[in-house]
């Protein structure tokens, strides 16, 4: 069974994005933010059920996006994705705290 994952790029406009543009991928699970360098990545997740707020910042053209953790560790901070892009990061994250998207089932 494979589920849904919705990814989210952040534009090589922004600043730290020219390169390796970092990316945000939204399971029924988890949060990931992924970054990406020129040997591997570091990535750094938060369960659906811990995330406490997601905020979003925006400016004349980008987006930054701030997922909060209940469990008291750094939060999630991504910088340079279009504002319809921050806005869907948010209510996907809330969809699936509320349970409202079932995961959708790929079959083989």
């Amino acid at each position: 069974m494979a589920e849904q994952t919705y990814v989210f790029r952040a534009s090589r406009w922004t600043a730290g994005n020219l390169w390796f543009p970092l990316r945000i991928e939204v399971h029924p699970q988890r949060v990931t933010r992924i970054k990406p360098h020129l040997i591997g990545s570091t990535q750094e997740s938060i369960s659906i059920s811990q995330v406490a707020s997601v905020s979003i910042r925006t400016g004349l053209i980008w987006a930054t996006v701030q997922i909060d953790s209940t469990a008291g560790t750094d939060p999630i901070v991504s910088h340079g994705h279009r504002k319809g892009d921050a806005i869907q990061i948010r209510d996907l994250i809330e969809q699936f705290q509320q349970g409202a998207l079932a995961p959708r089932v790929v079959r083989s």
